[in-house]
């Protein structure tokens, strides 16, 4: 016999000539038998194929312990690396959202606003019949300028073709920006001309602000609500999955605990000791990152969705609103200019004030009473749209029984007048106060979750440490 089997036969001949070296039927002691046998064993076991060996190994009880040491070390590390990458993840999305998301916002807001005022203010110089008044002529250029400001900040950060923004939404972005820098220099030149006529008593400065006014509602507001919708959807798409706790890391953790307290329950029936001091620790370290997590992060998620529900959604809404006010102002102002088309204006202003309505109504019902904005904030409002309609009314009835200096009183100076301003500025304040809110939200959001991820990784590698540093003393035992 040749190969690997002359060592197997060697060691049993030994052993068999060491059975019959003693006298008579005398059997071998018990501790030559034992180490004649391990030499055997070992013996076989060198002559297996790496492979075989360490499936030999494995079936072993050290084998056992340190197949456990690597799985729950490896699982230890994994679900550290998964937490910090989730929870960072999050993280780095809320301080995007404060820090160029909602900027980003505020200025296609801006934008959509400056634009309406613009034009409810320009249809509002000429119900003097001559020289405007200097407050219209200032709050035109005013919105005009921060229209023309807001323009270059939204298009110099919304070109930017960043990995969140698709190749269609990049392409219509352009185009909505093009349209706005090519018309907005359109509508102010036609603004001018229509100006100049109205100065100088023509009356064909009325059909040259019709014009203007055409443009404005036709081809750059919607432009500018088109990118407002975006940016508004950039906010509102990150938040929904802000707003749902990190299931996926609850559930690693809870499989890590599971296995840690499995592998106590092991080691205490194998090796007699009803503690491992090293599983012990590395268990209390994950109890003590989880109670962390869960406490941050649900924190997180609730202040996320406080942001949502009484931020970026009244906001939202309430912006939607001030929009509507411009336009029904501009299609007030408008119709006493251009006296021949009531019917038309005067729908737009009907159905503009309409929707403002519904759009506070329904806003009233959900907000929080802690809001920045609350529902009863929300009814003051409602009531001077509602007593800017009734001025309106009398606006009209003077139109129509003749009374045209009385109605342009109304309109220009008068109630219908004091009254748009007060909502307008009513508005301006919920804005102002939702936004605040929004940011405030956010940014606590993100400094109670912000070193969660980083501590999670940090205490999962501890752990693992300490489950090699308990099993270890328990496998050197079987040397």
């Amino acid at each position: 016999m040749t190969g690997h089997a002359s060592p197997v036969r060697s060691a049993v001949t030994r052993a068999g000539r060491a059975g019959r070296s003693g006298s008579g039927l005398t059997l071998p002691p018990l501790r030559q038998a034992l180490a004649e046998r391990r030499e055997l064993s070992e013996t076989r076991t060198r002559t297996q194929s790496p492979v075989a060996a360490l499936r030999h190994y494995a079936k072993t009880s050290p084998g056992k312990l340190v197949g456990i040491m690597i799985v729950l070390s490896l699982a230890l590390l994994v679900t550290g690396w998964y937490s910090a990458s989730v929870l960072d993840d999050r993280t780095n999305t809320l301080q995007q959202m404060v820090d160029r998301t909602e900027p980003l916002a505020e200025s296609a807001q801006v934008l959509y606003s400056s634009l309406s005022i613009a034009d409810a203010s320009a249809n509002g110089a000429f119900l003097s019949g001559g020289l405007e008044s200097p407050a219209l002529r200032t709050r035109y250029s005013d919105a005009i300028a921060t229209a023309a400001t807001s323009l270059i900040t939204s298009s110099g950060n919304l070109l930017e073709k960043s990995k969140e923004t698709s190749a269609a939404e990049f392409t219509e972005t352009r185009r909505d920006v093009e349209t706005l820098a090519k018309n907005i220099p359109l509508y102010t030149g036609l603004v001018e001309t229509a100006r100049t006529n109205n100065r100088l008593g023509n009356p064909v400065g009325s059909a040259y602000l019709g014009v203007a006014s055409t443009l404005m509602q036709q081809k750059i507001l919607p432009a500018a609500q088109r990118i407002y919708d975006r940016r508004s959807a950039a906010i509102s798409d990150p938040q929904q999955t802000l707003s749902t706790p990190p299931w996926g890391v609850y559930a690693a953790l809870a499989v890590v605990i599971v296995a840690l307290l499995a592998t106590s329950r092991y080691l205490a029936r194998r090796t007699r000791r009803r503690f491992n001091a090293g599983i012990l620790t590395a268990l209390a370290a994950i109890l003590i990152g989880s109670v962390w997590l869960l406490a941050s992060g649900l924190t997180s998620v609730a202040i996320t969705h406080s942001a949502r529900d009484n931020g970026a959604n009244p906001l939202r809404d309430l912006t939607s609103a001030r929009i509507l006010t411009q336009q029904a102002r501009s299609a007030e102002t408008l119709s006493f200019v251009r006296r021949g088309d009531q019917a038309g204006l005067d729908r737009t202003f009907t159905l503009a004030t309409l929707q403002i309505f519904r759009t506070l109504g329904k806003l009233q019902e959900n907000l929080d009473d802690d809001a920045a904005v609350t529902p009863k904030q929300l009814g003051t409002t409602r009531d001077l749209l509602r007593q800017w309609t009734a001025a309106d009314d009398d606006a009209r009835a003077a139109i129509q029984s003749g009374d045209f200096s009385k109605a342009q009183k109304i309109i220009g100076t008068g109630a219908s007048a004091k009254r748009y301003a007060a909502l307008d500025a009513d508005l301006v304040k919920g804005i102002t106060d939702t936004r605040e809110s929004f940011r405030t939200d956010i940014n606590t959001a993100q400094r109670v979750i912000g070193y969660t991820g980083t501590g999670m990784f940090v205490i999962a590698c501890f752990a693992a440490l300490a489950v090699i540093g308990g099993l270890m003393p328990r496998i050197r035992e079987y040397r």
